[in-house]
This record gives structure tokens, C-alpha cells and sequence, in this order.
């Protein structure tokens, strides 16, 4: 994994739950199943997240990743469920 990023999505019964963010390194492989079933072994139940994207995340020109891009990105796929 080359990066991550957890931010909250909407939930109609919850409020809000976690949705995550991956970036992999070239070459390297992982499923969404893989990665959530990693969160549940380390993680409290709330905090582990209902789904996970797979792309690249947006950075700002010093690398930094640009999180309010990704809950914009989150509220706008919670819509369209």
C-alpha cells in the first residue's frame, strides 16, 4: 500500500460511517476483503470501514492528500446509493 485515507460518508441508521481510500504501489495487489478483514482484527467494529475505494488519491503539490476532495467524493457516491 502506498497510501490511505479514511473520511465519513453519510449513513441514514448511523449518521455517518467510515469510507476508505487506497492507493497501492505499481505491482502490488489487495483486495477490499483483505483490507477490511485486516481493520476488524486491529480495529473496534465502528471504526472499521464499510467500503473501500481502489485509485489514486488527490494530493496537493507538497504530496499532501487533500481529504476534503475525498469527502466530496463520498457525499456524492452516498447520493447515488
Amino acid at each position: 500500500m502506498l497510501a490511505a485515507a479514511v473520511v465519513a460518508q453519510p449513513d441514514a441508521k448511523w449518521g455517518e460511517s467510515p469510507r476508505a481510500y487506497v492507493e497501492l504501489k505499481p505491482g502490488a495487489s489487495a483486495t477490499a476483503e483483505e483490507l477490511i478483514a485486516h481493520c476488524r482484527q486491529h480495529l473496534a467494529g465502528y471504526k472499521v470501514p464499510r467500503t473501500l475505494e481502489f485509485g489514486e488519491l488527490p494530493k496537493t503539490s507538497t504530496g499532501k492528500i487533500q481529504k476534503f476532495m475525498l469527502r466530496e467524493r463520498a457525499r456524492s457516491a452516498s447520493a447515488i446509493e
